[in-house]
């Protein structure tokens, strides 16, 4: 009984790990959408997110299931408690991705992001992809270092986030309150799924040691 418990736990965080590089997927193809100002791009974004609301609900159902019939205890009930957090982080993730993408569609056939600054926002972009993607391996190699590694790493996406601030706030901005709305949330948008890919590679840590890295403290 205790192996196929562990099957189950073990199939949970596969799953986990495939829905966060669906969240990959999508937070490249938002950010195409969004350089590339192509609306069928976005739709597909926008339509697909379906697909990590699904995984999602089968994830907590099979966490649930276990929860009730298996009641497991100590360090087992630690990866069903994390694993369910997780899902939720990992969907966030997924929803902030359609936010990019919407706001991609909303401004066709213009380019949201206005040229001096796309820098930034490409910068900010690949960071967050970049961090989504670690999560996954991650997940799959319960890997303790890299998950505090990502946390340090958050700093980058911390810093291009302030230089964004500064890009809009400068004296030179010339394109209008509309375009510094978009770029004020793209930047939120971006800085809040590397919030979630850092607290999802804490959760991992959690999993295996039973404790939360201290910067998180």
């Amino acid at each position: 009984m205790r192996d196929v418990f562990h099957e189950q736990l073990d199939a949970i965080f596969s799953d986990l790990a495939s829905i966060c590089r669906n969240v990959e997927t999508a937070v490249g193809l938002a950010t195409r959408a969004l350089t590339e100002g192509d609306a069928e791009i976005a739709q597909r974004v926008i339509s697909s997110d379906r697909e990590i609301d699904l995984a999602r609900e089968r994830v907590e159902d099979a966490a649930f299931n276990l929860l009730s019939l298996q009641q497991p205890v100590a360090g087992d009930l630690r990866m069903v408690v994390a694993g369910l957090r997780m899902v939720s982080e990992l969907e966030r993730m997924g929803d902030l991705s359609v936010h990019v993408a919407k706001i991609a569609r909303l401004r066709v056939p213009e380019v949201a992001v206005p040229r001096e600054v796309q820098p930034t926002i490409n910068k900010m972009a690949m960071t967050a992809e970049d961090m989504v993607s670690r999560v996954a391996k991650i997940i799959v190699d319960r890997d303790v270092e890299a998950a505090i590694e990502l946390g340090r790493d958050d700093e980058v996406m911390d810093q291009l986030r302030r230089q964004s601030f500064t890009e809009l706030l400068s004296d030179d901005w010339s394109h209008g309150v509309e375009a510094a709305v978009d770029l004020a949330l793209l930047g939120r948008y971006y800085e809040r799924i590397a919030d979630h890919a850092v607290s999802v590679a804490h959760r991992v840590v959690f999993v295996v040691t039973g404790e939360y890295p201290r910067a998180t403290a």
